[in-house]
This record gives C-alpha cells, structure tokens and sequence, in this order.
C-alpha cells in the first residue's frame, strides 16, 4: 500500500467520523430552531471553549500562519499571534459573561443579529437587518477561504484538479452542516480542535528534531536578512511575484523594517474576537455563566500553544525547505509538506485531517450563521413573520446552499491566499460587530441610531479602507481593522449622545443584565 493510499485511508476515517457526529445529533437539532441554531444553551466548558477556537482558526491556523511565517519571516506572523492570543483572552474575560446573560434577558436572542435587535428594541428591524447582511457578505468570502483550503490540501496531496477537489470539499461540509446543526458542529468541533493541536505540535517537535534543535534554526535563519527578528521583515527578492533561486538557496533582498505602527496594525487582529459571530454564539450557548471561567482558560491556552506551533513550522519549513515553495500561495502548503515528508504515512494522514478538520470546523459555523442571519432575521424576522419553525430551517438550508456556492465562484481562483481572504473577512466582521458589542453590553447611554451608525459606518470603512485608502501606502498601509474599529466606536459615542437617551424599559434591562442567574 503506497503512501498516499495510506493517507487518504485516515483521512477517510475521520471524514466518517465527523458525518457520524452529525447523524448522532441530527434527530435533536431538528427538533425545532432553539436546537439547531443554539444548541439549546447546553454546551459545556470544554466544548464551549474548544469549539470556540476551531471555528474560529480554521485551514488558516494550519495554512495561512505558516505560510506567512514562511515566506517572510518571524514578525509578520508572531505579532499576528500576539495580537489574537490577546483578543481571545479579553473577548471572553469582558465579553462572555455579559452576552451569555444580556442574551437571555434580550428576548432569549439564538442569534447575534436577534441579539441586538431585541437589546436596542428595535421595532423596525433595522439593525437585524443590516446585521443579517453584512453576516451573509462576510461569511460568504469567509467559506471561500475554507474552500480555497479544501482545494489545495488535496490538489497538492493527490496531485488532482484543485477546481474539483475544491467543489468536492464543499459539497462535504454542505451535506455535514445539513445534517446536525449548531450541536453536531460544536461537538465535532471540540474534535477537531484536539486534531489540530496534536498535529500542530507533533510538526513542531518532529521538524525541529530533523533540523538539529533551536541553536541550529537560529544559525540557519539568521542568514536571511530580516527574518528572524520582531522589529524586521525579510524581503523575498520577487520577479513576476515567483521567488528567485540561485544554487538551491532562495534570495533575499535588504530586510525591511517593522516599526511601531506596523505593529500596533498587526496587534489590531486581537479587535476582530469582540466581533465574531462564530465565537460570540459559543458564548450565547454555554449552559452556565459559571462555567465561562474555566472556558477561557482552556481557550487561551489552546491559542497560545497553536498559534506559536504554527508561526515555529513556518520558520522552521524554511529551514528545511528553503526553495521548495517560490510564490506566497505556494507558502501556504509547508505544512503539508513538512507532514508529507517527515511523518509515516498514516500519521501524515491524521497530521492531513487536522487540516481537513479545521476547515470543516469553520466552515461548517460559517454557513450555519449566515443562513441563519437570513432565516431567522429577514426571513421570519421581515418578510414573513408568522413562519413556522419547519419553514424557517428549510429556507435556512436553501440559503446554505446558495452561500456555499457564491464561496465556491470566490474560491474558484486558485492562487488565492488564504492569509489575505481571511484579513478581510476578520476586519470585516471586527470592524461591524466589535465596537457595537461592547458599547450594547458596557455603555447604557448607547442609542439605537448609534448602534446603526457605528455598524455600517465600521463595515463600510472596512471597505473604503482595503479598497481605496491602503493603496496608497505610508499611514495608510495599516490593517483595515484598526481604523474602521476606531471609525465605528466614535460614530457609536458621537451619534447616540446627539439622539434621545434609551427609554426606561431598556435602562433596567441593562441593569438586570449584569447579575441575571437562571
């Protein structure tokens, strides 16, 4: 049995695995759309918490963070870590608490955009709405960095069609999602992210073994200008954006520098966890506002070592291998590689399904939330109020479906960067929802025309700042994330102290709230 026979057998397995997981919950999720958007408020600590992480890290924790790594350096990718490790502490010290009990005083919200319209009772559904698009906007390019995942992972494995093995991997998750809803997702979930962890430092430690230990990486990627410092950049001499090699060794130019700015940009990632829907639910979900203390800390701890596992195989990979990936797409795939050459080949399977894992886990959460955003927001919440549950989760799947297939056209070219789809669609989500979540749940004097306000004005700078303004370069060239958050908190503050304070019955919902036990 060759090797490739071998992995594709243990991915097999845990494919089985996962589909079992959404057979099991399946006859419970369609009980009714409490169960199969929330879970019934019934997760525990660890797979509140372990979820949590995995759907929120995807093929970009096992991808995009070493391909990063790889192809430029330490500083890029270690300040990016710092910055999310950070973000998941704080979002679940400040915000887990307060939204698991806001939500439930709120109306009994199972989704964000619920959530806040039942906070600012919002009579019109202004804020459902505009909250339920730019979910399905953002979520939509959010699948297509899963799918580009799922293409590359077995193009680059088997040698394939990337276009066909990016559709099959699609087709998987919809079938999956189909099948269990948000319990069968959390659950396969905490699954997958036990997978990715092992995989993650099993690399780690195997790769570092073959390259002579830490004193021999650092002697070797030293030699690259900028590449193994926080304050620099390494520059990957480029022509027609291929990586010039001469005598095996790839070529640098002068390490750029990393300045302050630079870096308070790159930290700004930590901005987008206050506005994540994915990781948000999980905190909406948990059984007790109790168990939220040991969840952080599982969740935190999951983070930090991920994250420096897969910045360390990045360097390490360059080490290793130094000209076998020539274009920042191509960077991507040194995990693969490293699993590929340095495990057996069942082993290298697994190390392969924490990729398939992590992929799935997001993706899963990701068209979970955007078709329930539209079902239950637009859909019951607008166009036809009187729907019954049975009529709101089929047009759930129906949108499912259609926002899987918008991914796939996004997906569809194959030199995408996973790193720079998921960017966007972070700053996005981080720019829209973060600053209004922590104004709903920390400002009492928030209006709901600030919370309109702060919500397209942070979504749409995200736009104008990505498309037209970083272009330009110099101050401009910061992460999209950071000025469309600050953008946002100040249309929040300035708009809701012009507009007429929230009525009483919103005040002492506010203040009921902050010790709600039930």
């Amino acid at each position: 049995m060759d090797g490739n026979t071998q992995i594709f057998i243990a991915m097999c397995i845990y494919m089985l695995v996962v589909i079992g997981i959404g057979l099991y919950f399946a006859k419970r999720a369609n009980e009714n759309s409490n169960n199969y958007f929330l879970g019934g408020r019934s997760l525990g600590p660890w797979i509140a918490a372990m979820s949590a992480e995995a759907s929120d890290m995807s093929g970009w924790l096992l991808m995009g963070l070493p391909g990063v790594a790889y192809w430029c350096g330490l500083a890029d990718a270690a300040w990016t870590a710092i910055g999310l490790a950070l973000g998941t502490y704080l979002n679940w010290l400040l915000v887990s608490k307060r939204l698991r009990r806001y939500s439930a005083v709120a109306g009994n919200a199972i989704t964000i955009p619920d959530y806040f319209s039942n906070r600012f009772h919002d009579k019109k559904k202004i804020l459902m709405s505009i909250a339920a698009i730019f979910i399905l906007v953002f979520f939509t390019v959010y699948a297509a960095s899963c799918f580009v995942t799922c293409g590359k992972l077995f193009s680059t494995l088997f040698g394939l069609s990337y276009h066909s093995m990016m559709i099959a991997g699609a087709i998987f998750v919809i079938i999956y999602t189909f099948l269990g809803g948000f319990l069968a997702e959390s659950t396969s979930d905490f699954l997958q992210s036990i997978v990715m962890i092992i995989a993650l430092v099993a690399i780690f430690i195997v790769s570092s073994i073959t390259a002579g230990g830490p004193s021999e990486i650092a002697e070797n990627v030293r030699n690259i200008p900028g590449f193994f410092e926080f304050f620099g950049i390494a520059q990957p001499t480029m022509v027609d954006g291929v990586q010039q090699v001469q005598n095996g060794e790839p070529l640098f130019g002068n390490s750029a520098n990393y300045g302050f700015l630079t870096i308070i940009s790159t930290l700004s990632w930590g901005l987008g966890y206050f506005g994540m829907p994915q990781v948000l639910l999980r905190f909406m979900a948990i059984r007790k506002v109790d168990e939220l203390k040991t969840s952080r800390r599982i969740a935190t701890t999951w983070a930090v070592i991920s994250m420096t596992a897969a910045v360390m195989i990045g360097i390490i990979g360059r080490v290793l291998y130094p000209d076998a990936l020539t274009t920042s797409g191509q960077a991507e795939n040194i995990f693969i590689l490293m699993s590929t050459k340095l495990l057996p080949p069942l082993l290298a399977g697994l190390a392969m399904a924490g990729i398939l894992a992590a992929t799935i886990s997001s993706s899963d959460s990701y068209l979970l939330i955007a078709a329930s955003a539209f079902s239950k927001n637009i859909f019951q919440g607008i166009l036809k109020k009187n729907a019954t549950d049975k009529q709101v989760m089929t047009v759930s799947r129906i949108i499912l479906v259609i926002i899987a297939i918008l991914g796939m056209i996004i997906a569809m070219d194959e030199n995408s960067v996973i790193f720079k789809v998921v960017s966007f669609a972070w700053a996005g989500f981080g720019a829209t929802f973060g600053p209004i979540m922590l104004f709903s749940l920390f400002w009492k004097r928030t209006t709901i025309e600030g919370a309109v306000a702060g919500m397209l004005s942070g979504g749409i700078s995200v736009f104008v700042w990505k498309l037209v303004l970083r272009p330009l370069g110099g101050v401009f060239g910061i992460y999209e994330l950071m000025p469309a958050f600050l953008i946002s908190c100040i249309f929040i503050v300035v708009v809701s102290l012009l507009t007429k304070e929230p009525s009483k019955v919103i005040l002492q919902e506010f203040e009921k709230a902050k010790t709600y036990e039930y």
